[in-house]
């Protein structure tokens, strides 16, 4: 029989999961469940889709580099004002490449396609 401490620990865990998922690049990155409800999020897992396929038995692999992602996920857990996430958005899904990265001299990102 599991104990009454135990069944909290793993209730916390399932409350504050995460997806692992990996970059054009080959990084690995865990990612929290919250992100799943980001627009820019679900937009990388359609076009992933569409790049790849849905995998059977392998990773979840995204079409950006690896610091593009991070740069992402900072911006998320940041709180990406909207107007910046449309922007993004609507770059992400008129760009039409295998990777996707994001160009971050500049204050507001502009994606650019790249070969990988």
């Amino acid at each position: 029989m599991i104990s009454t401490k135990k069944l909290i620990q793993m209730a916390r865990k399932w409350q504050k999961g995460h997806f692992v998922v990996y970059t054009a690049d080959n990084r690995r990155f865990v990612i929290s469940l919250l992100y799943l409800g980001n627009d820019i999020i679900r937009e990388l897992f359609r076009i992933s889709e569409e790049e790849f396929g849905i995998p059977n038995s392998g990773p979840i692999r995204l079409p950006i580099d690896a610091s593009s992602m991070e740069y992402i996920i900072s911006l998320i857990s940041r709180g990406l004002a909207k107007d910046l996430e449309n922007a993004l958005l609507m770059s992400i899904t008129s760009c039409s490449s295998s990777c996707i990265a994001l160009d971050k001299r500049f204050s507001c990102p502009q994606l650019y396609v790249c070969s990988c």
